[in-house]
């Protein structure tokens, strides 16, 4: 299975999270190897948005941050390539103070955070990561004060509402934990709305990967019906633009990866289709081949 829904999923739900508090680069080139870095967030103070409507994660992003989500565990070469990445920026703002003739300190440069389901025990010893309890809880890793960074394993996380954007990032149990929190917020929170749209993406681009895992399909298991839900709602009530939106995206996406484009012909099913419920559609859209899908959805417009 390739991971690559999952990475997309988590810098875009990242970014949509961040953006109402700072700027968010998703993802920005570093020198070196090229490397890039899948988020990388500046504090705005001037946005209305609220840090503390985030919880942890708004305040891990109190200050300029690089924020590292792993779908997998990571692993000891995956956290040196993380380092490196931050060397890079350091060494960019330091180059960049040197042109200004300007004093820069150890708060200019910003920190890391790495997002991984779990982590062994012997790679937090390894890289010297401990526990700071009494500021940041459990599940929070930090490197030397110098580092700048933490490894933050979000299955050790506290199930409690602070911590539970971060934990849509987990997996398994906990991931579907936190999506039915999620689910149980207000229907006016707009980071919900956010998140659940995304989770609609998510949803979509998994089920078109062939190589399903038992994961894959408990967590298509989990979405389906509050999506269907969801877009039966919006229909029904013409309201929650938003979600009809994602619905439509999820529709296109799908039909560009069986299909290669988007054409005339394409665009004229989308329509009809959005009409159909998430449980009625995904087969049809999966399993149908094209000239089938026109012939059904097509009508007079082919």
């Amino acid at each position: 299975m390739t991971k690559f829904p999952y990475d997309q999923f988590a810098k875009q739900y990242l970014e949509e999270l961040l953006s109402s508090i700072g700027e968010v680069k998703a993802p920005r080139e570093v020198r070196g190897e090229v490397r890039q870095i899948d988020v990388w967030f500046s504090p705005q103070t001037q946005l209305q948005g609220n840090p503390e409507e985030l919880g942890l994660l708004g305040r891990l992003a109190t200050t300029s941050a690089l924020f590292e989500p792993y779908r997998n565990p990571v692993t000891p070469d995956e956290i040196d390539s993380c380092l490196l990445k931050l060397l890079e920026v350091k060494g960019e703002i330091k180059r960049e103070a040197n042109r200004n003739n300007t004093r820069i300190s150890m708060d200019n440069y910003p920190k890391l955070w790495i997002l991984t389901p779990t982590a062994s025990q012997n790679i937090l010893n390894g890289f010297k990561a401990t526990l700071d309890g009494p500021n940041w809880g459990e599940g929070i890793y930090f490197l030397g004060e110098y580092f700048r960074t933490a490894i933050v394993v979000i299955h050790q996380l506290p199930r409690t509402p602070e911590t539970m954007w971060l934990r849509i990032l987990g997996r398994g149990k906990v991931q579907s934990q936190a999506i039915d929190e999620l689910d149980a917020l207000p229907e006016d929170n707009i980071h919900r709305k956010n998140a659940l749209l995304l989770l609609v993406d998510l949803l979509s681009n998994i089920e078109v990967n062939p190589d399903k895992d038992p994961e894959d399909r408990e967590l298509i298991m989990r979405l389906s019906p509050l999506f269907s839900q969801r877009l039966e709602e919006a229909t029904q009530s013409g309201v929650q633009q938003g979600v009809q939106q994602g619905h439509r995206e999820m529709i296109e996406n799908l039909l560009v990866f069986r299909f290669g484009e988007l054409d005339s012909q394409l665009k004229v099913i989308i329509e009809p289709l959005l009409s159909l419920s998430l449980p009625e559609l995904m087969p049809l859209l999966l399993e149908l081949s094209r000239e089938e899908l026109l012939d059904r959805f097509g009508g007079e417009n082919q």
